[in-house]
This record gives structure tokens, C-alpha cells and sequence, in this order.
């Protein structure tokens, strides 16, 4: 499963960047947006003249994006959709609350995080509560001290020894398998711990840096189990690729960034349109089994061949009669 979107448009009268959250399943052969729903900034929602205007339905309330993706992760396994991994990329996995809404489901995830998210790094936690004085109330926050804190994961990255970074291969690209350096530890979450009165559970940090790059380029947490191993942290992050490849056909060739109107109602209808428009011929592709990674041409096999005298709607009248 995958989750977010952002789609540049209009709604109402002015011009604005619109930011779409949608839910995808994929595999290795292809995905689809199961859920894709418009994002509506809460000075919108305040202002229900504007609101109205644009169609925006009186009883939306405003949610922040990473909301919106737990609402439709909730949605997609009431509804009987086999769970799967979460991926996202860091402006949702960098959300501490997002990330514990995805535990609290039951699913796993693989999600992006910024260079600057703290962790605790391997062998250290928070300290214990401070012992009781015997005096007023028994603290039960964890701390922190001068000295021993938590560590940005950029900060930590630049500290691994050269042999740490192991070299990675995801997929087959057009000329070559595709390929980085990557390292893994186990670490613990650190975002505001110290309300805490336990221990965040340990995660895998999966860094990547790519040969010759003078830093870091990403960095990941994930609840995948311990015992899981380097290759396969690598292969369920990158499948994100999936995700955004199938988006620019959905965008480029089945019109899902060519909404011109100003509405709610019409901007969702004509996603969904786009969406079941690819939806079937995603289900053609995959009946047909080719078994490849092969996105080059999926269009152009996928669509039927033309009767050699078919001339589209609103062409010129051929110049001589058909037989």
C-alpha cells in the first residue's frame, strides 16, 4: 500500500497547487489508487461561502493530510482489502502520530523520514523516570540529560564506518539493475519521548547513500520484523517506484492532471473516471501475464488496434470515398 499524491489546479476562483491523499495497492507488475480524496486547507473549510461555491459538501471538516491516508488505510481494510506493507514518502512518515496510526492497524510500514528526525541510536534510550524523593508525586516521564540524547539520523549516518554501507539491487532498470549503498540498524523513534512513560519499540533505520554522493540521500523507518535482512528492507522501500510510475500514465496518458474545472463534485468524478479507465486496462496487462517490469509501451500494447480507415471524430471528411 501506498499513500499521497499532489495534483496542480483550480478550485473556486483562484489559482491553487491542489494536494490530493490517495491509497494504491501495487506488486511488482503495476498499482491502482483504490481511494484518492482532495485535500482542503482548513481556511477553506472556515470560509463556507467559499467553500460552498466551490462544492465542497457542509459537513467536510478539515484534516491534515496524514489523517486523511489513516481514514482510507481504516477504509481500505473495512472494506476486506488484503493488508499489505505501508509506504509513504517523508512528508507523512516524518509524522510520529501517522506512523503509530499505521501500528495500531496491525500493518506494517516502510515510510520515508527527514534527515533531521531523531532516533536513539543502537544500545541507548531514554533514561528512567527520576527516582522518588519521597516527596510529593513519583515521576513517571522518561528522560533525557546533558549528554545523552537522542540523534538526528543525518548526525548518525555521518558516524558509520565505511564498512557499514552494503551495496543494494532493487530491479532491473532499462540498461541495468539498479543499485546504492545501504545501511541498516535497529533503532528507537525519539520524537517527544520524554512525555513518555515507556520505551518506544525499536524499528529498522535503512539510510541510503549512493556512491560518490558527499552525504546521505534517503533515509526510512520501518516496523518490518528484526530478523529481516538488509535485501529485503531495500526491496520494500523501493517499491514506491511502482506507485509513481503508474502515476504518470494515470496523469500523462489517461488525463488524471487535465481537470480544468472548479468544483469538488467534478474534480472527483473525473479522477474516478481516470482511475477506472486505467483500472481496466491495468486488469488487461495483468491477465495478460507478461510477467515483466516493462512500462515502456504498457499504452500502446494495451489499446486495440485502429481499423486502418478509421479517421477520429471531428477530422477532416477523407478526400475519397471508403470502400
Amino acid at each position: 500500500m501506498g499513500v499521497a499524491r499532489q495534483y496542480c489546479g483550480q478550485l473556486g476562483k483562484q489559482d491553487n497547487c491542489l494536494v490530493t491523499v490517495s491509497l494504491s495497492i501495487a506488486t511488482q507488475l503495476g498499482s491502482l489508487p483504490i481511494a484518492y480524496q482532495l485535500y482542503v486547507p482548513k481556511e477553506w473549510i472556515d470560509d463556507r461561502e467559499r467553500a460552498r461555491r466551490a462544492g465542497i459538501p457542509d459537513d467536510q471538516a478539515f484534516a491534515t493530510k496524514p489523517q486523511i491516508a489513516l481514514a482510507q488505510l481504516r477504509e481500505a481494510i473495512a472494506s476486506g482489502i488484503a493488508p499489505g506493507i505501508v509506504l509513504a514518502d517523508a512528508g507523512y512518515g516524518d509524522e510520529t502520530a501517522f506512523r503509530d496510526g499505521v501500528s495500531e492497524l496491525g500493518l506494517i510500514y516502510a515510510v520515508g523520514i527527514r534527515p533531521a528526525t531523531t532516533v536513539w541510536e543502537p544500545g541507548k534510550a531514554p533514561l528512567s523516570p527520576k527516582p522518588w524523593s519521597g516527596r510529593g508525586k513519583p515521576s513517571t516521564l522518561l528522560r533525557r540529560a546533558p549528554g545523552h540524547g537522542p540523534l538526528a539520523v543525518k548526525t548518525l549516518a555521518m558516524q558509520f564506518p565505511a564498512n557499514a554501507w552494503q551495496t543494494g539491487t532493487w530491479r532491473e532498470g532499462s540498461n541495468a539493475a539498479l543499485s546504492s549503498r545501504f545501511a541498516a540498524v535497529r533503532v528507537r523513534p525519539a520524537h517527544r519521548d520524554y512525555w513518555r512513560t515507556t520505551l518506544r519499540a525499536e524499528e529498522w533505520l535503512l539510510i541510503e547513500w549512493p556512491e560518490g554522493d558527499t552525504e546521505p540521500l534517503k533515509y526510512f523507518l520501518s516496523t518490518a520484523p528484526e530478523e529481516a535482512t538488509l535485501e529485503q528492507l531495500v526491496f520494500v522501500t523501493k517499491m514506491r517506484w511502482r506507485i509513481e510510475r503508474d502515476y504518470q500514465d494515470l496523469k500523462q496518458e489517461f488525463g488524471l492532471g487535465h481537470y480544468e474545472g472548479r468544483g469538488w463534485r467534478g474534480f472527483h468524478n473525473h479522477a474516478t473516471l481516470s482511475i477506472a479507465a486505467y483500472g481496466f486496462l491495468m486488469a488487461c496487462r495483468l491477465r495478460m501475464g507478461s510477467g515483466t517490469d516493462d512500462k515502456k509501451n504498457f499504452v500502446e500494447r494495451a489499446l486495440p488496434v485502429l481499423p486502418p480507415d478509421y479517421i477520429p471524430r471531428g477530422s477532416p471528411a477523407p478526400t475519397t470515398p471508403r470502400s
